[in-house]
């Protein structure tokens, strides 16, 4: 049986990034529950990076992440995994104090938002959606690349991945014993980037809970008419409504922006989530939906107070969280990985996340 330094559980865009991070410095295992990685959150993700979008407890990461995004290291291809969108937050006159408070609380953070004409950016919008600011700075991520990108890294350092490898039992003895569906491993540090299993792997492992939880998000290939245009933004109700993008042919993604409460599971969309999506889009612009051609459902997991949770948990000794990015993990993993990469082995932080707070993302807020 070989014996590892770390074994990570998950090997979603979590998991991968630290892998990424760490492996050459540590022999690293990658326990994968699925036969394929990034097969849940990481795979259905709506594939933005947006500075505000996760509100100022998320910025500081998404915004530190931005520039290895657009200009990856050539271990990670060189080439940017970003290209351009724009970001096109829309209201009702009524919603006024809404709009000036966004602009408010991001200026605060460094984030300028330009006040616009929002039928300037948005053909066939409503007219009850009078207000508008946008970002120039919002872009597409190639998520798929991304998380592949990570994934080679991590074996290029070294670390061995096994999938159809779910954790059914977990003990410790000087070191953890991992049973999975594909055999028993060893580790002297064990890491929970189980995404929507994390509070499952956590109670297993001997952790008190955390309140780790997933919620069920929705999403919508439509065609529509007039087809949407490439060059449309992505356009986001400024009450966290819905948003929606395009994507080629016309089409647009379309999601509710809505969070219910699930178990860990594949997720599935239902039939009136998919009808609610429709409905915020109708009352947003005047489009024809012709077909629905695709839907999908995502769990994005997260702590009570929706943010990320790194670190040593003090209350089981080896157990190393990587957990609760909600909808943000894309979008944040190179900032995320490189903090959380420094709590794991004790390693200066790099340079991109050195000013970041880790603490404020510490697994210790909870165990007070």
């Amino acid at each position: 049986m070989s014996q590892y330094d770390v074994a990570i559980v998950g090997a979603g865009i979590a998991g991968a990034s630290l892998a990424a991070e760490i492996a050459p410095h540590a022999r690293v295992l990658i326990l994968e529950g699925e036969d394929q990685p990034g097969y849940h959150a990481t795979g259905r993700s709506a594939a933005f990076w947006s500075e505000t979008y996760g509100g100022p407890d998320i910025q500081p990461l998404v915004t530190a992440s931005g520039d290895f995004l657009h200009n990856p290291p050539a271990e990670m291809g060189g080439e940017s995994f970003l290209s351009p969108r724009g970001e096109l937050f829309i209201a009702q006159r009524d919603d006024r104090a809404v709009i000036d408070g966004f602009v408010a609380k991001f200026a605060a953070l460094g984030v300028m938002l330009d006040e616009v004409d929002p039928a300037a950016y948005c053909p066939g919008l409503r007219p009850e959606w009078t207000d508008a600011l946008y970002d120039d700075g919002c872009c597409d991520i190639d998520v798929a690349r991304l998380h592949g990108a990570y994934l080679t890294a991590a074996r290029g350092g070294g670390a061995e991945l096994v999938c159809d490898a779910a954790v059914t039992g977990l003990s410790r003895h000087g070191h953890w014993t991992i049973t999975t569906r594909a055999g028993v491993f060893t580790a002297d540090v064990l890491v929970n980037a189980a995404g929507a299993w994390a509070e499952a792997v956590g109670i297993m492992a001997g952790a008190p809970p955390t309140g780790i939880a997933p919620l069920r998000r929705t999403m919508v290939q439509l065609r529509v008419d007039p087809p949407a245009p490439m060059t449309l933004p992505l356009v986001r109700d400024a009450h966290e409504r819905f948003y929606f993008k395009p994507e080629s042919g016309g089409r647009i993604w379309l999601s509710p922006h809505d969070e219910i409460a699930t178990d860990p599971c594949d997720a599935a969309p239902e039939e009136i989530d998919v009808a609610i999506a429709i409905d915020k889009l109708d009352s947003a612009v005047d489009w024809r939906v012709t077909a629905v051609e695709r839907r999908w459902a995502g769990l994005r997991t997260f702590a009570p107070d929706r943010r990320p949770v790194y670190g040593f948990d003090p209350a089981v000794p080896g157990l190393f969280w990587c957990a609760g990015q909600g909808g943000f993990g894309i979008q944040t993993a190179p900032a995320a990985s490189k903090i959380a990469a420094a709590m794991l082995m004790g390693m200066p932080v790099d340079p991109m996340a050195a000013h970041l707070d880790p603490e404020r993302y510490s697994i210790r807020r909870f165990r007070g």
